[in-house]
């Protein structure tokens, strides 16, 4: 696994306010699909339900009820699918615990996540939407082309 973090996902309340908060901030996001997304340098920061960003990462959110989640997640953005399902092995074999196997995603790629020993989710994910540069860097697409 190279050092790299792609996204940082807050799993908010309430999405408008958020983008409101961080648009005061002087932040430009772009909405797609009900997620906030923003280009920060060479990584993306991200807006999205917390309900669904706890769903979509295969743990309870203790906001509904009892669980681990602690309201985001981190992503690790890979430049094929056999790299999610090599990382989510070596994850595994280092101790981490699978929440969600790999699998054909919503938005046409492939992903799986992993808590680490303290509980920190992270997403492997090959997106065939998002610019992954030599370096490791992600370019975020134009959600309004």
């Amino acid at each position: 696994m190279e050092q790299r973090i792609t996204l940082v996902t807050l799993g908010v309340t309430d999405l408008a306010r958020s983008t409101a908060f961080y648009e005061r901030l002087g932040w430009r996001g772009q909405e797609s699909d009900a997620t906030v997304f923003f280009q920060a340098g060479g990584s993306a920061f991200v807006l999205w339900g917390r309900d669904k960003l706890a769903a979509d990462s295969g743990v309870a959110d203790p906001a509904a009820g009892s669980g681990a989640f602690a309201g985001f997640t981190l992503a690790h953005n890979v430049r094929t699918p056999a790299e999610v399902d090599t990382i989510l092995a070596a994850a595994a074999e280092a101790g981490a615990t699978v929440t969600r196997p790999a699998a054909e995603t919503f938005y046409g790629g492939y992903a799986g996540c992993f808590a680490d020993p303290d509980g920190y989710l992270w997403e492997i994910a090959h997106n065939p939407g998002f610019q992954l540069n030599e370096d490791g860097s992600l370019t975020l697409p134009d959600f309004g082309a």
